[in-house]
């Protein structure tokens, strides 16, 4: 069995991951990487600024709104992620359709324990038609908040989790792809989304793929961008089974590899050759970034940071990375000057680059705050010195 090492690993991550060698466009940003984390509106943005040769608001903003190359979809693990257009026919089939079924079963349950129906499918179907309805006619989409005046008797307060009724729904017919979260009305780091049908917002609609041919599709992406990994990494990162993951890899004609630490790692079959190492990088990265979240093992590029860089449900906060590894994260003072908390020494020389790319990240930045509800430990108490 082929063995890739996690020096190798680190090569890939820096190579494949648009870090150590930058990009001229979004679109090239989201090949790189398959698929943007889009939990929080700021992170896509500040991805792209991590891995393009120059990278403005109004870049992204014309690859999602204007051109509609890039689409934001609810997918794994109940996540909103930014795909690329092509991708989508296999995750509606797929990691969608899952979150989908998931939703459908909760919010069935959840309307009826609240007192709104004795069938929770019949009303939520019935909800569902209503707001496409209301959507046909506005070919520009429309404002939750305006979807919700417009049918107050679906704007309910659940009892279980005190969302409204209408916002799970909007969810709903997210991830069934009948609706899309169209053009931003706020600014780039809010989320005030019109939504707007599928159809209306990209014309002609692809037909989706079937699961299997979607699963294996997003597991090919997968290895191309986080490959060696192993399968627990893919079902965690896809949110589904080892059987379906098994089934995608199979179909793939994946080739297993021993990884440092005994673990066996997969890689497609013309993904075997070693990549040269890319020579020295860093990067600052936003919360959630995808090269962060891309594994379950994250070990040959955390180290034992994890317990400072990470908060109690596994999201990552902010990371400053050095040739293939994260070594502490990046702060914002209150005037949003952006500053580098180390968490374990570095060189002379990799801690000038990080301070650059911590003035290049303020200047970017100008004034503007970003605030996050991912706030790690790290961040929270300041750990780490500032000097290498």
């Amino acid at each position: 069995m082929q063995h890739v090492s996690d020096d190798q690993r680190r090569a890939r991550l820096g190579t494949r991951h648009a870090l150590a060698s930058r990009v001229g466009s979004p679109e090239a940003v989201t090949g790189a990487m398959g698929v943007l984390h889009a939990t929080e509106p700021a992170t896509v943005y500040l991805t792209c600024w991590a891995r393009m040769t120059s990278a403005e608001v109004a870049d992204v903003d014309r690859a999602l709104y204007a051109d509609r190359g890039l689409v934001k979809q609810l997918a794994m693990r109940r996540t909103l992620f930014v795909f690329p257009r092509d991708l989508l026919p296999a995750a509606w089939s797929s990691a969608s359709a899952r979150v989908a079924g998931t939703e459908r079963a909760r919010l069935a349950k959840d309307v009826v324990a609240t007192g709104l129906t004795a069938d929770g499918n019949a009303w939520l179907d019935q909800a569902r038609a209503e707001v496409l309805a209301v959507l046909a006619d506005a070919p520009e989409g429309s404002t939750a908040l305006e979807i919700r005046q417009a049918l107050p008797t679906i704007d309910v307060k659940m009892a279980e989790g005190g969302m409204s009724s209408a916002s799970r729904v909007l969810t709903h017919l997210g991830a069934t792809a009948d609706i899309v979260r169209g053009a931003n009305t706020g600014p780039w780091k809010t989320s005030r989304p019109k939504w707007t049908l599928m159809r209306h917002w990209l014309g002609d609609t692809p037909e989706p793929l079937s699961a299997a041919e979607g699963y294996r599709e997003l597991v090919h992406r997968w290895l191309r961008t986080f490959g060696p990994g192993t399968e627990d990494d893919i079902v965690w990162w896809l949110g589904s089974t080892k059987a379906a993951v098994r089934a995608a890899l199979s179909a793939l004609d994946a080739v297993a590899v021993s990884l440092d630490g005994g673990a066996v790692g997969w890689l497609l079959p013309d993904d075997l050759a070693e990549v040269p190492d890319p020579g020295p990088w860093v990067a600052l990265l936003p919360v959630l970034d995808p090269t962060v979240m891309g594994w379950r093992g994250r070990d040959f590029y955390l180290g034992e940071h994890r317990q400072h860089l990470f908060d109690t449900r596994g999201n990552a906060g902010t990371t400053a990375w050095v040739d293939g590894r994260i070594v502490g994260c990046w702060v914002q003072d209150d005037a949003g000057t952006v500053s580098v908390l180390l968490l374990e020494p570095v060189s002379p020389q990799a801690k000038r680059a990080l301070d650059n790319e911590a003035e290049r990240l303020t200047a970017w930045l100008g004034s503007r705050r970003v605030e996050t509800g991912y706030v790690s430990p790290a961040v929270r108490s300041k750990l780490g010195p500032r000097t290498g």
